[in-house]
C-alpha cells in the first residue's frame, strides 16, 4: 500500500508558506522576508522530492512498471506516458530544474525562479495527488 501522508502534508505546507509569500508585508524587515522566501524554497524542494519518490511507487505498485528509474525526469516521462500529469512534461522537467538550482543557489537569483514556479507545482501537485489517491484536494 502507496502511504501518501508525507507527499499531503509537504504539499499543504508549501500551499500554506507560498500563500504566506503571496500575501507578504512589504513593511516587514528583509530578514523576515528573506526567511519567508528560504521557507518556500525548502518546502518547494521537499514537497518535490517526496512527490517523485511516491509516484515512482504508484508507478510500481498500482501500474505495474517493473523496475522503474530512480530518479525524477525518467519517473515523470513515465508518468506523461501513463497520463497521469496534468500539464505538459516539459513543465515537470521545470520543476526538476528548478529543484536542482536551488541546492546551487549562493546569490538567491534561482531561488526568486523557484518562486515564480511554485504556483504552478502546487496545482499541479494537486492535481497529481487527487489522479494517484482519487480523493478530493482538502
Amino acid at each position: 500500500m502507496i502511504g501518501y501522508e508525507k507527499f499531503e502534508k509537504s504539499l499543504k505546507r508549501l500551499q500554506e508558506q507560498n500563500l504566506y509569500y503571496q500575501h507578504l508585508d512589504e513593511e516587514l524587515p528583509t530578514n523576515l522576508k528573506e526567511a519567508v522566501i528560504e521557507s518556500v524554497v525548502q518546502r518547494f524542494e521537499t514537497c518535490y522530492d517526496t512527490l517523485w519518490k511516491v509516484l515512482r511507487r504508484y508507478l510500481i505498485e498500482e501500474l505495474g512498471l517493473v523496475n522503474p528509474p530512480n530518479s525524477p525526469k525518467p519517473i515523470f516521462r513515465l508518468a506523461n506516458e501513463n497520463d497521469l500529469l496534468a500539464s505538459s512534461v516539459e513543465q515537470w522537467f521545470e520543476y526538476t530544474q528548478a529543484r536542482i538550482n536551488t541546492s546551487h543557489d549562493y546569490d538567491g537569483e534561482k531561488a526568486k525562479a523557484c518562486l515564480e514556479l511554485v504556483p504552478d507545482f502546487v496545482g499541479d501537485a494537486i492535481a497529481l495527488y487527487k489522479t494517484m489517491t482519487g480523493e478530493l484536494w482538502k
